[in-house]
């Protein structure tokens, strides 16, 4: 599947100038959100992993709507939100991925973004209306500037952390919302009674660091949720938190330990642009 040209970019600017209004205080998601995480377009590796990820809870959280513009910041290959985001926005609103630089050195860029492509092509009835965007720190436009109602990122702040991107991810988070929209930011929760590594090297991060990266983007916290904690999360894996499902760094050591641990504790938070 082809990204879309800087002419169907444009068009998507229009029709969202079209939809847009201004981004309300009080949002709620319908039945019909439900129904899709029920539905037969998502994978069953994707589905397993609901108890850890409560995508329902957290979409509500976050105040997403069928009528709105949303950018998820690398939905990778698998595509676990765009399984339910693309179907769900797909009739009233926008959906965009905002995947990998297509110039990227990186092999595993490269081999998210030619799965990600693939996903779409096999199902262009629940996918044919996503747009694909670039994103890398803030070297691309995500959106239009200010036409995004909600940006969505979950557990990449460690990479940007790592590559000392922070601050430029951020910036564009912020020039692609409208006023009123929504950054929603799930990370993997580091512990607040220890410093924080700047290159956050076991992949936590603290929920205080996170909010200063936002508020200095110009952004103001607005609330976080507790519905994906896990207090059985220790945070002290030789290998990170990438010794714990679905990853399992470490394969058969302790791998019987880490699976009764689950995924991860994660802080879900949200800002919003003034």
């Amino acid at each position: 599947m082809k990204l879309p040209s800087s002419a169907a970019f444009a068009l998507l600017a229009a029709a969202i100038g079209l939809l847009a209004g201004s981004a309300s205080a009080t949002r709620a998601a319908d039945n019909g959100l439900q129904t899709l995480i029920d539905g037969p377009q998502r994978s069953d590796k994707n589905r397993v992993r609901d108890e850890y990820r409560h995508p329902r809870e957290v979409l509500e959280f976050f105040g997403v709507r069928q009528d709105e513009t949303v950018v998820e910041i690398l939905p990778g290959a698998g595509g676990y939100w765009t399984e339910i985001l693309a179907p769900y926005l797909k009739d009233q609103g926008h959906y965009i991925a905002a995947n990998g630089e297509k110039a990227s050195p990186s092999a595993e860029t490269q081999k998210d973004n030619a799965g990600y492509a693939a996903k779409l092509a096999a199902d262009p009835g629940n996918y044919g209306k996503v747009v694909v965007s670039e994103f890398a720190a803030d070297r691309h436009e995500i959106a239009p500037p200010g036409s995004a109602d909600v940006v969505l990122t979950f557990r990449n702040v460690h990479n940007w952390m790592a590559d000392g991107e922070t601050a430029q991810a951020f910036t564009a988070f912020y020039k692609a919302l409208k006023s009123g929209g929504v950054l929603g930011v799930e990370e993997h929760r580091g512990r607040t009674d220890q410093p924080q590594d700047p290159k956050a090297a076991s992949g936590y991060v603290r929920p205080d660091v996170i909010v200063g990266f936002a508020e200095a983007a110009g952004f103001r916290f607005a609330g976080s949720s507790e519905v994906n904690a896990n207090p059985r999360d220790t945070k002290d894996y030789p290998v990170g938190v990438w010794a714990l499902p679905p990853t399992y760094r470490m394969k058969d050591v302790d791998r019987a330990k880490y699976a009764a641990i689950g995924e991860s504790d994660r802080a879900v938070l949200k800002f919003v642009k003034p």
